[in-house]
């Protein structure tokens, strides 16, 4: 892989390639088990490509039962004019629209957008409420909460994230001034940081226990850059602040995400797309930590498509997941596959 320093443009993201992805078929494992994807975007983009309804629903229908989706923002469909803190409505109101394609059952029994979760800019402290509550009006019953990534690092030009955020967001008296209007309006946080930046969210969960808080992407543990070969040093790291985290009772953690290019993992190299159990070796030991520090019953299991479709597909990433459970029990299953992310999302 080049470098940032070679001159090469590194994308954040690993291309989707289908040709690859479909050398690779597997038996579904425990086809009739429920799932609610927590985690997934719809966003067509020069850069991204396209990943819509009909692209979602070919991978949901794969062979899986998914029976629900929650859509997650990700700079989609943004209004093109009016004020810069309201273009974000654009995205709730065009995934509360494919919501209503698929609760009218012509595009199967999946219950796509169940839940939406958007993006508000809490830098603007306390007037952020207005926002907020327009976006309830507008998710038309499916808003649940919004994301305000924090993921920044001096080094992230290694793995082509592009966009440098200040040190420090979550401690920062104005987002905590904004972040306070969530739990008076019953919404809910995605909180998207590298391993380095964790601890500022144990402060936040500290000093907001009312608001439900869910960390996506196991908690973003680097191996590139810096951290190219330290996998065991950066695990103790992180692993230490997750257990921190899920001394914190509001505080819930996604299972999933680990297919981007950020995490270090190599399965999009090779001749043939990764199985399930290559995924499943190479995976479990951060979903096994987190399971074991948070519980079943604040630990779900997302898909984060189409970013991590450049690693693996649809049904292969739900059989890795169904692997690491084998041991488990069925109510364990239920929760870590579907319980969970309804209960946290209120998808009743």
């Amino acid at each position: 892989m080049p470098s940032a320093s070679s001159g090469a443009v590194i994308s954040p993201h690993l291309a989707v390639r289908q040709d690859w992805l479909d050398k690779r078929r597997e038996e579904i494992i425990e086809p009739e088990l429920p799932i609610v994807d927590p985690h997934h975007h719809l966003v067509e983009r020069p850069e991204t490509g396209r990943y819509l309804l009909p692209e979602l629903l070919a991978d949901a229908g794969s062979g899986h039962n998914i029976t629900a989706t929650v859509y997650l923002e990700w700079l989609s469909m943004y209004r093109a004019a009016g004020p810069a803190e309201l273009r974000p409505l654009g995205e709730v109101e065009f995934a509360n629209g494919v919501a209503a394609m698929a609760a009218s059952g012509t595009y199967g029994e999946t219950q796509v957008c169940a839940g939406i979760v958007g993006y508000a800019d809490l830098t603007l402290g306390a007037p952020v409420e207005t926002v907020l509550e327009a976006m309830i009006e507008t998710g038309g019953g499916r808003f649940r909460g919004i994301r305000f990534i924090t993921a920044s690092h001096p080094d992230q030009a290694e793995w082509g994230s592009p966009i440098i955020r200040p040190a420090g967001l979550l401690m920062d008296p104005r987002v905590r001034e904004g972040f306070a209007r969530l739990a008076r309006l019953g919404l809910s946080f995605d909180a998207w940081m590298y391993h380095t930046q964790l601890g500022e969210l144990v402060d936040l969960a500290r000093a907001f226990p009312a608001t439900p808080i869910v960390l996506d992407h196991v908690g973003g543990p680097i191996g590139l850059g810096p951290y190219a070969g330290k996998r065991d040093e950066v695990f103790a790291e992180w692993s230490g602040r997750i257990r921190e985290l899920a001394a914190c009772p509001n505080v819930h953690v996604k299972l999933g995400g680990l297919g981007m290019r950020m995490f270090g993992f190599t399965h999009h190299l090779g001749e043939l797309p990764p199985s399930s159990e290559e995924l499943a070796a190479a995976w479990r030991p951060y979903i096994e930590t987190c399971i074991a520090a948070f519980g079943p019953e604040r630990a779900m299991f997302e898909s984060n498509f189409p970013v991590d479709k450049g690693s693996c597909s649809y049904h292969v990433l739900w059989n890795a997941f169904k692997r690491i459970t084998g041991g488990y029990s069925a109510a364990e299953k239920a929760a870590l596959f579907a319980g969970t992310a309804s209960k946290f999302y209120q998808l009743g």
